[in-house]
């Protein structure tokens, strides 16, 4: 099979129109790398990322897609034991009681969220909590030596605390798949809470990748859905974030034909995607 060219922002979401295409994880495509991409200033001088990619021979991937080998009759058989253990029921509370860590069904995300109301806050209090962020964030980015334009919204109805970086070269931020900016994140989230009454929700985002990589991934999840119940086989996705898998879990809620779940530890733990039992 002759290489295939594929263009996008960043060599991420070249990877996952790969992906899309083939329908496929990217463990079984062979990726040549063409060009990393620039963002370039202001729109000016920007290039996309460009990678080549064909399917690996089956000799190099024991099964097109990550399957989870199992009979009818064993699923059913495994089904019952699952029902009949009791062991899974502490589990299951565990679930519930870390929403905002673990992929839980997103009904029970919203019940937690509103039992997780915003506390009322003052403005010196707001004023506080922004001034701790921008002081963290701002020795991190001199550190890097990153002239960085910070942006801080604190949402007092859900007690969220919005921060937008603007600046060149804001991939380096983003890192690969979203995870230095999901490290960024999680320290800050760290250092406006620590001491503080009620749980203050950070979000950090960049050239409005947080968006980019939601649609990014609603359109893979329909993709394979769409193939298992083609092929009806069970199909397991690459390792994602707690965030990432609640994009997964909700964007095939409502499916009629494949249901989702997660298994595996942290960092490895990723959804996987069957058809229902009809």
């Amino acid at each position: 099979m002759e290489f295939k060219e594929f263009s996008a922002k960043t060599v991420d979401e070249a990877i996952t129109k790969a992906s899309l295409e083939f329908e496929t994880s990217s463990e079984n495509l062979e990726i040549q790398v063409v060009s990393e991409g620039k963002t370039g200033f202001l729109g000016f001088g920007a290039k996309p990322a460009i990678i080549k990619v064909k399917r690996k021979k089956a000799a190099d991937v024991s099964e097109e897609i990550p399957v989870k080998k199992e009979t009818p009759v064993k699923a059913r058989e495994e089904k019952k034991e699952v029902k009949s253990a009791p062991v899974k029921e502490p589990k299951h509370e565990v679930y519930k009681e870390t929403a905002e860590k673990e992929d839980v069904p997103v009904r029970e995300n919203e019940r937690v969220r509103e039992e997780r109301k915003a506390v009322v806050r003052s403005e010196e209090e707001i004023a506080e909590i922004k001034a701790e962020a921008e002081k963290f964030l701002t020795g991190v980015f001199k550190a890097m030596e990153l002239p960085v334009e910070i942006k801080i919204q604190y949402k007092e109805p859900e007690g969220n605390l919005d921060i937008e970086f603007v600046g060149q070269d804001m991939g380096i931020l983003i890192g690969k798949r979203g995870q230095t900016l999901d490290s960024l994140q999680y320290l800050t989230s760290l250092v406006v809470n620590k001491g503080r009454q009620g749980y203050i929700r950070v979000k950090l985002d960049t050239e409005d990748y947080r968006n980019r990589r939601k649609e990014t991934l609603e359109n893979l999840a329909r993709s394979i859905a769409y193939k298992v119940r083609k092929t009806r086989k069970t199909v397991s996705l690459e390792p994602m974030n707690p965030y990432e898998r609640r994009i997964i879990h909700s964007a095939l809620q409502g499916n009629r034909y494949v249901e989702t779940y997660s298994e595996g530890n942290e960092p490895y733990r990723h959804v996987v995607v069957k058809l229902k039992n009809r």
